[in-house]
């Protein structure tokens, strides 16, 4: 971790700006605050990625929430064509440093960003997508990127794609329980069914329908204590007592989306800068 932030570092001087990618199901959760702090005097955009399992309303406050605090902010669904949109929005933060460039007589030249985030944020997916070629490894386990490397997108970027960079303390707990719900760090971090437990409190409080429609159960299944909810759900998976088994299916339905669109992070409501 401590080579990969270092490299970070050393390389913020050899790009003009540097996306910084968030998982919009956890916009502030899934930031590293080291990696916060490095930008701090560096153009960057934060990219809110997986839009299309978080909760589009609330993916809109946050755009306009870092945005309000200038910030700049975008939103993206990896899946599909994203290039055009980023483009523009670099230029946009960009539009400065381009317009002297080009009062110098240096006309489209390739503007370097640096990519950067939490492992299984998306990064790679994005940038497969943006590059339109399969350059980047992509799977479902944090920490798939081990190591650097340059890519063209389209006729004027050049992408550096780094390592996913987590921080060694999570001094909120909840936080450390977003994360791992979902895959931001690795399933042996946390126990399944404290995750699961985590999981059902949320959707209880915020989405009760998407539990009782899963799951067939009735709303008043709802107001027993977790656990027993947690139990409940496991007799109706047919796995009797395997809580294991049962929180691990409840994780996976969450992070595939079965249990429809959502976001753990709730927007700040004073106006403190980000």
């Amino acid at each position: 971790m401590a080579k990969a932030l270092r490299q970070v570092k050393e390389n913020l001087n050899a790009v003009d700006i540097v996306l910084e990618l968030v998982d919009a199901r956890l916009p502030e959760s899934s930031r590293n605050p080291q990696l916060e702090e490095l930008l701090q005097n560096k153009k960057s955009i934060i990219v809110l990625t997986k839009m299309d399992l978080a909760d589009p309303k609330l993916t809109r406050e946050w755009i306009a929430y870092y945005e309000q605090n200038g910030h700049p902010a975008i939103a993206v669904n990896s899946n599909q064509g994203t290039l055009p949109a980023i483009e523009k929005k670099i230029k946009e933060v960009l539009k400065e440093k381009i317009a002297a460039k080009e009062a110098r007589g240096i006309k489209n030249s390739r503007i370097k960003a640096m990519c950067i985030g939490i492992p299984n944020v998306g990064k790679s997916t994005l940038l497969n997508r943006l590059v339109k070629k399969n350059v980047a490894i992509v799977g479902n386990k944090p920490g798939v990127t081990k190591a650097q490397q340059w890519l063209k997108a389209g006729s004027s970027l050049l992408l550096l794609d780094t390592p996913g960079i987590l921080w060694p303390k999570f001094e909120d707990p909840i936080v450390g329980k977003k994360l791992a719900l979902t895959g931001a760090v690795k399933d042996t971090l946390y126990a399944k069914d404290d995750v699961a437990l985590y999981e059902l409190e949320y959707f209880v409080d915020n989405h009760p329908q998407a539990l009782t429609e899963r799951y067939k159960l009735d709303e008043s299944d709802l107001d027993q204590p977790t656990v027993e909810l947690l139990l409940s759900i496991t007799k109706k998976m047919g796995f009797k007592e395997d809580y294991d088994r049962a929180s691990e299916r409840l994780i996976f339905e969450c992070r595939k989306g079965k249990l429809g669109h959502f976001t753990l992070d709730a927007v700040p409501k004073d106006p403190a800068k980000v």
